[in-house]
């Protein structure tokens, strides 16, 4: 009887938008009757309508069937944010440094999904990968938001068959980590990734890394801060001579990243405990971590009979002697700690480790890690033909922390990219300005005016201050009949009258002034 009844209604509404053929329009000719029919059907069936949740009765969106209107909770997704306009100039302030470090350097850009494969990240974060974003499935492709951009960089090199970039990206990642806004760890963020595939010789392109990491620091003058450095062979030299399994290698790396979070203590009861390791072997363990210097602690291990005769750490060692070196010749050693307790926790890494961590802005505390990288051989090659590898090292900024930094120091940034009002105190000026505002644009100045036919000039330089826009240029009847534009800086409050011939020369010469 259901079916019966769904052809006859489909039947009924075809016929009403002529869509049947005559003869059959001819059948359905009394459709009154059938309407009553339907009716019928349905009462006799017993049917009940139901509404969809959070609609009335009629299934329209809106109203609930008590008549009351719903609220909805404004608020954006647990460890997200919006970004006002303020903020959104410290951004741009920002990208724009570290994007023309990473050209300086050499670096192409390029860009990546912000979904891959599921299987192309899982396995690649060690403890990490219970983070991972994991989607519902999608057309039949089990898929997840990407956790950072280096493991979607090796697959984009596998992928494209590439021997040899420098490339640099920065998108947002995501990770269903606990947030904590506060201290700049969000659940989804940017980073500011450069890497350097193929090979090149021992160490050269690690240094760079660093340097990269340097230069950028400096230029938003994020001193003091320290790059700590490490090497994986020596991490895995120092577990294998103090009696860890190598099976045990990658978990107890993870324990000991979480050396800049917790004290030595809890990181061995995690090691004994939920690890697996003997007591004693945790004990020699925390006596390497505890140490750091630079050139004099290699000299020190390789000395050492307990670890200089251990293959892997004395590559390990010579690796970090000529990265030492390299960053003396960058002018960047004064930064760079060769620190034994840094271990990074991600399972892809083989070789050079770094991160850089600002120390306390006046109370002493470390603020904490805003880069980290490292040398990452073998990921390619999971994803290549045949297991091609191809050498890898590279660097991510994370800069939230940097942006809240930067929010607290540059309250007085610019809210726009505004560099010069066009007003006008006189009514009937409306043209003018526009004419004046359409030079400006021409001239790739960014400008605006108020968007009323006879504002005041109060208002309008109010506009100015608020917005922290450094230049108006007014125009009226006088100005016009002289043929010039007096043009106010904004912070000294002093008015000149420019030429009209030469007013775009002079608004671009006081705007480098201001730089």
């Amino acid at each position: 009887r259901i079916q019966i009844l769904f052809e006859l209604c489909h039947m009924l509404s075809l016929t009403r938008l002529r869509l049947l053929p005559p003869s059959t329009s001819l059948i359905m000719s009394t459709a009154g009757v059938i309407d009553t029919n339907i009716h019928n059907s349905v009462k006799n069936l017993n049917l009940e309508e139901k509404c969809p949740e959070g609609t009335g009765k009629s299934g329209k969106s809106g109203k609930p069937a008590d008549g009351k209107s719903s609220k909805i909770a404004l608020k954006c997704p647990k460890g997200m944010r919006d970004y006002h306009p303020v903020q959104m100039a410290v951004r741009e302030h920002v990208f724009d440094r570290i994007k023309r470090c990473f050209k300086r350097h050499g670096a192409v850009q390029i860009d990546t999904p912000v979904m891959e494969l599921r299987e192309i990240l899982m396995g690649k974060y060690g403890e990490d990968s219970k983070l991972i974003y994991e989607l519902e499935d999608q057309g039949g492709e089990l898929l997840a938001l990407r956790y950072d951009l280096t493991v979607p960089f090796a697959r984009y090199v596998a992928m494209n068959k590439i021997r040899n970039i420098k490339r640099y990206q920065i998108a947002r990642v995501y990770r269903r980590d606990n947030p904590a806004m506060t201290r700049g760890r969000y659940r989804e963020f940017y980073q500011c990734d450069i890497d350097f595939a193929g090979e090149f010789e021992s160490m050269v392109t690690d240094a760079e890394c660093v340097k990269i990491v340097c230069d950028i620091l400096e230029s938003l003058e994020m001193t003091p801060f320290t790059i700590k450095v490490n090497n994986r062979k020596i991490l895995d030299g120092i577990f294998e001579v103090c009696g860890v399994p190598e099976e045990k290698f990658r978990a107890i790396c993870s324990a000991v990243d979480k050396l800049d979070k917790e004290s030595w203590e809890e990181v061995k009861k995690e090691m004994v405990e939920v690890k697996g390791l003997a007591e004693d072997a945790a004990d020699k363990i925390g006596e390497f971590v505890k140490r750091k210097g630079q050139q004099d602690l290699v000299k020190d291990l390789l000395k050492a009979d307990y670890l200089g005769n251990n293959k892997r750490a004395v590559a390990g060692l010579e690796e970090m002697r000529l990265l030492l070196e390299y960053c003396e010749l960058y002018n960047c050693l004064q930064y760079v700690s060769f620190d034994l307790s840094l271990a990074r926790g991600l399972d892809y890494y083989t070789g050079s480790i770094f991160e850089a961590v600002l120390e306390g802005r006046g109370s002493g505390e470390p603020v904490g890690s805003v880069a980290g990288g490292g040398r990452y051989d073998e990921l390619v090659g999971m994803f290549a033909p045949k297991g091609r590898s191809i050498p890898c090292v590279g660097v991510s900024i994370g800069i939230e922390r940097l942006f809240s930094i930067m929010e607290r120091r540059l309250k007085e940034t610019k809210k726009c990219g505004v560099n010069v009002l066009v007003a006008s105190g006189q009514k009937g000026m409306m043209k003018e300005r526009m004419k004046l505002l359409q030079e400006l644009w021409a001239n790739d100045l960014a400008a605006e005016m108020a968007y009323k036919l006879n504002p005041k000039i109060l208002t309008q330089f109010q506009h100015a201050e608020a917005e922290g826009i450094p230049l108006v240029a007014i125009i009226g009847e006088t100005e016009l009949n002289k043929g010039v534009v007096n043009v106010r800086d904004m912070d000294s409050r002093v008015d000149c009258e420019v030429p009209r011939s030469e007013f775009i020369a002079q608004i671009r010469a006081m705007l480098e002034d201001k730089k």
